[in-house]
């Protein structure tokens, strides 16, 4: 695929969108797994599932419903990703990132990504919300290698702050008045889909990351290559502390999701309120 195809792949699908109807959103929300219920907060005016979209890949978690939904969230237009897409489902990180450029293309200024994540911290238990303060890209792979066009971005995008710090300061000021606690910390991305040794937990936190998952940071490169603002929340489904690790349970970290999601959406909620134009 040359460039010049994958601008008139993004224009393609967002025309495909629009021919549903001509709501343009301000903001890019991505749901993760487990978190598909902030769905039920958005007043829908188009629910388009992926299939539909040219382009878009297919998402093959069960937990990932598979649609792009447009509306209003608390008075604010959004577009939101019900369900996203993952290397270890067999997509190139353009594959995983083409709908990001497709809700840029659609108007949105800004992206909420949400994921769930093992915690590594020792004082950080299950069901905690966490603010992502930075990441670290363990996936062997970028979405933004190839030849660059310039129309979607510069050849070497700056990261010093990929994460927007007005918008992680109105998260913590929201957090602290509805009570929430709001831990802070570095996200690392590894491809999955296995869960890490004891060993590779070691030397992830290490590195000096918190929690660990296997999605966000692609989407993440995409929107500042795009300009977009971008904050992210986790919450923290299991705790891998190697000296004290337990065999994963996906049904359980579906369980603890699922009991943390209200406080989340919650807080994406409030923070789409009070988010300001770019």
């Amino acid at each position: 695929m040359t460039d010049s195809d994958l601008f008139e792949r993004i224009h393609q699908a967002a025309a495909a969108v629009r021919g549903r109807t001509p709501f343009t959103p301000e903001l890019a929300i991505v749901l993760g797994t487990g978190l598909g219920g902030l769905a039920r907060e958005i007043e829908t005016t188009a629910a388009i599932p992926y299939q539909e979209i040219p382009g878009f890949p297919l998402s093959t978690v069960e937990s990932h419903a598979g649609r792009l939904l447009l509306g209003t969230l608390r008075g604010r237009r959004v577009v939101a990703m019900q369900g996203r897409f993952h290397r270890y489902e067999g997509y190139s990180l353009q594959q995983v990132t083409f709908p990001i450029r497709v809700m840029h293309a659609l108007g949105a200024h800004t992206l909420l990504a949400t994921n769930v994540s093992g915690g590594m911290h020792p004082l950080w238990g299950p069901g905690e919300l966490v603010l992502i303060a930075d990441h670290i890209n363990l996936l062997g792979d970028n979405p933004l290698i190839g030849r660059n066009d310039d129309r979607l971005g510069p050849r070497f995008p700056d990261m010093s702050e990929p994460y927007d710090p007005g918008l992680r300061a109105l998260a913590r000021k929201l957090a602290l008045s509805q009570g929430v606690t709001l831990r802070e910390g570095v996200y690392v991305a590894v491809p999955g889909p296995n869960l890490e040794t004891r060993a590779e937990y070691r030397m992830l936190r290490g590195m000096g990351a918190d929690i660990v998952g296997m999605s966000t940071v692609p989407e993440v490169i995409v929107a500042r290559h795009e300009g977009m603002r971008v904050t992210g929340m986790s919450i923290i489904t299991d705790q891998c502390l190697p000296d004290a690790l337990e065999p994963a349970d996906i049904t359980r970290i579906l369980a603890v999701a699922g009991e943390a999601e209200p406080r989340l959406t919650r807080l994406v909620a409030e923070l789409v309120i009070q988010i300001p134009p770019p």
